[in-house]
């Protein structure tokens, strides 16, 4: 019998997304795309997120469209909420690759109570960081290096229009490598540093405070900086407690292993002891099977190549593949092949 959409892996059309920075060269060997840098620098993968761009190419922008169809994730999980989703009411959760060839601007992200009052959302955007691969000297900045008030703080957003550096002088910059993994609370300031190609798991908004003036060559507007508040309104997500090197200790997450087999290893990158708004598991298959429990969840194979089957449903994995899996395809869907599978699934 022939699978419904809804009672099997659900694969997607490619989805790039424009953003005012200058990157995407490392999609080449994760994506096969052409080794080049533009300003299609996110792959947002499996998405149910409109894209909060000045000039949106569509309605659609940012929502993911089925492999082989016209129609939207989002259309899918409407009609057949409790086959895909159980008894979830949304995803809960955004993935994107992304890869910066430049420094974005110094950032922070609203917590949930700010987006309720601001911006009438249940959802912030806490997120998390898995470097996939990087370029020479790659960085990320994350959390204030030392203690900084909210008047020093101000006279450097507003320093930061000639001097295009000045913000860096107080946040951490922590190099990174491949395997890195990160997890960024709301409140933190942070930027992600030139060469980094990532997969980001957050909360399901695009909500980003950037105070700074510049993202490369690219003046912000207002809006672009502050989301249509109040300067001091939308600076105040700034949580200016979180400095020193205990910020980036706390940040930085080693796997916690869950389950082992002969031939599998199922691991904890971000989990409940880090945040309840979304989770990040690793699932190593070397050279066997392994059954995919995580319904609802988001799958990307990060390493690797195989299959994933369900019923008389199958599909080929490569590196840079990724797929949703419904609630009903649970129980009947396997993969096989050596890969690392990243498992994002949404929270409370």
């Amino acid at each position: 019998m022939t699978k419904e959409l809804w009672q099997r892996p659900v694969f997607f059309n490619r989805n790039r997304v424009f953003r005012v920075y200058l990157g995407g060269k490392l999609f080449s060997d994760f994506l096969g795309d052409a080794p080049e840098d533009g300003f299609h620098p996110e792959e947002w993968v499996a998405s149910t997120v409109h894209a909060m761009n000045a000039n949106p190419t569509g309605p659609l922008e940012g929502i993911s469209i089925i492999e082989g169809t016209e129609i939207p994730f989002t259309q899918l999980l409407e009609e057949h909420k409790a086959e895909c989703l159980g008894d979830r009411d949304n995803l809960g959760v955004l993935v994107k690759y992304l890869d910066s060839a430049i420094r974005l601007p110094m950032q922070v992200h609203p917590t949930r109570e700010f987006s309720r009052v601001h911006f009438n959302s249940p959802y912030g955007k806490a997120e998390s960081w898995i470097i996939l691969a990087t370029r020479p000297d790659a960085c990320i900045y994350y959390g204030f290096s030392r203690e900084v008030s909210r008047e020093e703080f101000e006279a450097a957003v507003d320093k930061s229009m000639e001097d295009v550096s000045c913000m860096t002088e107080f946040v951490n910059r922590v190099p990174v490598k491949p395997g890195d993994v990160f997890f960024v609370p709301a409140g933190v300031i942070h930027a992600i540093g030139p060469g980094c190609l990532m997969l980001e798991a957050q909360e399901p908004s695009d909500f980003t405070v950037q105070p700074e003036h510049w993202c490369g060559e690219y003046q912000l507007n207002d809006h672009e900086m502050y989301l249509g508040l109040d300067r001091e309104i939308a600076n105040s997500c700034f949580d200016f407690t979180r400095y020193g090197e205990e910020v980036v200790r706390q940040g930085k997450k080693e796997p916690k292993l869950l389950a082992q087999t002969e031939n599998t290893k199922l691991e904890s990158l971000i989990g409940p002891e880090d945040t309840t708004c979304f989770s990040v598991d690793r699932l190593t298959v070397s050279g066997g099977t392994a059954e995919l429990t995580a319904g609802a969840g988001v799958h990307i194979v990060a390493d690797g190549c195989g299959t994933v089957r369900c019923g008389d449903y199958e599909h080929s994995l490569k590196k840079g593949d990724y797929f949703f899996l419904p609630v009903s395809a649970v129980g009947e869907t396997i993969v096989e092949g050596e890969l690392n599978l990243l498992i994002c699934k949404g929270g409370n």
